[in-house]
């Protein structure tokens, strides 16, 4: 038995049931990450050192983890339930606070900021048992949708293909778990940064809605739009993740009070009388063209497309009924509207970077406060947080605030509408998760217009608030994992568990199911 494969769910049984120590998963995952991960990512650190290796973890936080699994066990040999979570090994996103560690948000302004609390998701894994690994990299702030904007260098890869990118901005997390690194982490989505490199890695990954997770302890980007959510191998373990973390929290005014099912029992109630929607909006991209100032419309590309009708089929097969031409009409205007509000909300957010109580400081002499402000973030920040500033700055600004910003709520209003529509008449709907897969490290790095474009299938969820859940669903031409959706209405993540976990048991024998990503050969 190899431990670091197994799943959460079976590392909890199996610790619980003392067939295994929590010490022995621990140091079993340990080792593996030294054979896989390579060296952590830091500032100033070689962007092309060890091409071959994943670089999933800023800091590795092993003395910590040891002993939390050595209390897991102790708890158990006295008779005592440690949780649902019992022993199983996770990484965190470098975008939440953990007492004691190092909480970087993947940007040299916050390179020595150890944070004095913890999160709420994580400090809820934690009471259930999980073993915190360590802190795993993303584009810095989660400013990005490919990991490489991160200021921890080298930046993550993708497991599947060391020179592509593994998506953001929660690529760390999608590749510690594809490459076998944690049983589950957890991770951040503001316009996809969970599914997307979900999708690009091979694994599950939720946005639950926005509220039924605690944003307490999260370093935020756009406030109205971040959500907490767990990466993970398989349906069953996302739904244990989310039902160990979910709740209300006093400390979040976010935070819903909705009372939180049990997701193992509600995902095995399968599809059947369910109506799930496809709708032709979600199978074409739609762009800005820089050069002539036109929305372009461009096909989806086949393989993602077909693996869409593919698990269509599937489903209609385990009992589920398909209703076709879901009307679906501002999701073209997703990426537009998310470029106007998260930029004024990033703008807001990162005006608290100062260098005066916490992080970089400038280390050049300055003769004023207004001089310490400008050196620091001008030092401390990557180009991207700077981008955002300006651009918050400038959309939000009197004159042009009806302009850009009012449109863009009004359009995010619109989005909202399409789904209310939708529910009307559907359960679920059914939709790609990404337009390709995984393209190549430094391919379209820089260009934040077409980076952006890469969450376009999957930021309507972010502006509508509701949840949403990309899967595994095959793989290209090029041996690259591809992924499916699914939307749901508000707090029905049950229903999206329903609907994953139908397809994972009616492809459960097919051929793509055993592949393993080349880098643990």
């Amino acid at each position: 038995m190899t431990l670091h494969t197994l799943s959460a769910i079976e590392i909890s049984r199996k610790v619980k049931a003392r067939e295994i120590s929590a010490v022995d998963v621990l140091e079993a995952h340990l080792a593996h990450i030294e054979k896989v991960d390579g060296r952590c990512g830091t500032i100033g650190g070689d962007h092309d050192a060890e091409p071959e290796k994943v670089h999933a973890f800023i800091t590795l936080s092993v003395e910590r983890a040891r002993q939390q699994a050595a209390a897991v066990d102790s708890q158990i040999a006295a008779g005592n339930d440690p949780g649902s979570l019992a022993g199983v090994p996770v990484t965190i996103k470098d975008i939440f606070c953990v007492e004691g560690t190092p909480s970087t948000a993947a940007s040299k302004i916050l390179s020595n900021f150890v944070a004095p609390y913890t999160a709420t998701a994580v400090e809820r894994w934690e009471k259930a048992g999980a073993i915190v690994l360590g802190k795993v990299n993303l584009d810095e702030f989660t400013y990005g949708s490919s990991n490489e904007s991160s200021a921890f260098q080298p930046a993550t890869r993708n497991p599947w293909d060391t020179s592509r990118v593994p998506g953001g901005s929660s690529g760390g997390s999608a590749a510690a778990v594809a490459a076998y690194e944690g049983a589950m982490s957890l991770g951040t989505d503001t316009a996809g940064s969970i599914r997307q490199p979900a999708a690009y890695c091979g694994v599950v990954g939720l946005k639950p809605t926005y509220g039924r997770v605690s944003r307490y302890g999260l370093i935020a980007f756009g406030s109205s739009l971040d959500c907490p959510g767990p990466l993970t191998r398989n349906i069953p373990d996302s739904a244990l993740a989310l039902g160990a973390m979910a709740g209300p929290d006093p400390r979040d005014a976010t935070a819903a009070t909705m009372p939180v099912p049990d997701y193992l029992v509600e995902m095995e109630k399968g599809v059947r009388g369910l109506k799930i929607g496809l709708s032709p909006d979600y199978f074409r991209i739609t762009f800005f063209n820089a050069e002539t100032g036109e929305l372009v419309e461009q096909a989806l590309d086949g393989v993602i497309k077909q693996s869409v009708l593919d698990a269509a089929e599937r489903l209609a097969g385990a009992g589920a009924e398909i209703v076709e031409n879901i009307a679906m009409p501002h999701t073209r205007f997703g990426v537009p509207a998310y470029f106007v509000i998260s930029r004024v909300e990033a703008a807001s957010n990162l005006h608290r970077y100062d260098g005066v109580k916490y992080g970089f400081r400038t280390p050049d002499h300055v003769s004023d406060l207004r001089s310490m402000y400008r050196k620091s973030r001008a030092q401390g920040f990557g180009l991207q947080p700077k981008l955002r500033v300006l651009m918050g700055m400038y959309v939000s600004a009197a004159q042009y605030s009806e302009q850009y910003y009012n449109r863009a709520l009004r359009v995010r209003s619109l989005i909202r509408m399409d789904f209310d529509e939708a529910f009307k008449n559907v359960d679920m709907l059914l939709t790609p998760s990404t337009s390709s897969a995984a393209f190549k490290i430094g391919g379209i790095f820089g260009d934040s217009v077409l980076m952006q474009y890469a969450d376009q299938l999957v930021v309507t969820g972010n502006h509508a608030g509701i949840p949403g859940i990309s899967i595994p669903a095959g793989f290209d031409q090029d041996n690259m994992p591809v992924g499916v959706h699914f939307f749901g209405p508000d707090f029905r993540e049950d229903l999206l568990f329903r609907a994953g976990r139908a397809f994972e048991l009616a492809t459960d024998r097919e051929p793509w199911r055993q592949k393993m990503p080349p880098v643990l050969k």
